[in-house]
């Protein structure tokens, strides 16, 4: 299978550091279990992307560095600190695009437990398109997952899951 995946790296990063308990992701080791357990064969790591941020240089290194594509949303150095890296459309775009454009491809699995993708979940579940949801923390999670059969959704934050992909 090549499978595809999407990550909503603000989303990502909010629901394993604010949140209690906090946690932090290994991006190398998260890396190779996207690949282990879901045949993920491309994964797109989405991020806000500022003018002049030379300080985040050596997360956005470490991020391709473990095998991401990652892939920006520019904002100005006006916006910092008062704006989230706001991916989700240029997220949903991709998809659509690539799912208009028939792309050689099996399966979308997207990260993120923002509710702003709940049309594409339903979509991708609908067209058979939906490898998984994986959810940063359940419990912080959109209510417009609690629908969804667990067979479409995981929890990054279960230890099972934590214990292989942890800092």
């Amino acid at each position: 299978m090549k499978n595809i995946a999407y990550i909503d790296g603000q989303n990502l990063h909010m629901g394993t550091t604010r949140k209690d308990p906090e946690w932090r992701v290994d991006l190398r080791r998260f890396r190779i279990y996207l690949q282990e357990k879901y045949n993920v064969e491309r994964a797109y790591y989405y991020l806000g992307y500022v003018q002049n941020g030379n300080q985040y240089q050596q997360l956005y290194e470490e991020i391709q560095a473990t095998g991401f594509i990652l892939v920006f949303r520019e904002h100005n150095a006006a916006m910092l600190g008062t704006k989230k890296g706001n991916v989700d459309s240029d997220i949903i775009f991709s998809v659509m695009k690539r799912l208009y454009k028939k792309e050689d491809f099996d399966k979308v699995l997207l990260v993120s437990g923002d509710g702003d993708y709940k049309m594409l979940v339903d979509f991708l579940i609908e067209e058979k398109k939906l490898k998984k949801l994986l959810l940063p923390k359940q419990r912080y999670a959109s209510s417009l997952y609690k629908v969804l059969g667990a067979e479409y959704f995981a929890d990054l934050s279960s230890p099972d899951v934590r214990r292989k992909i942890e800092k």
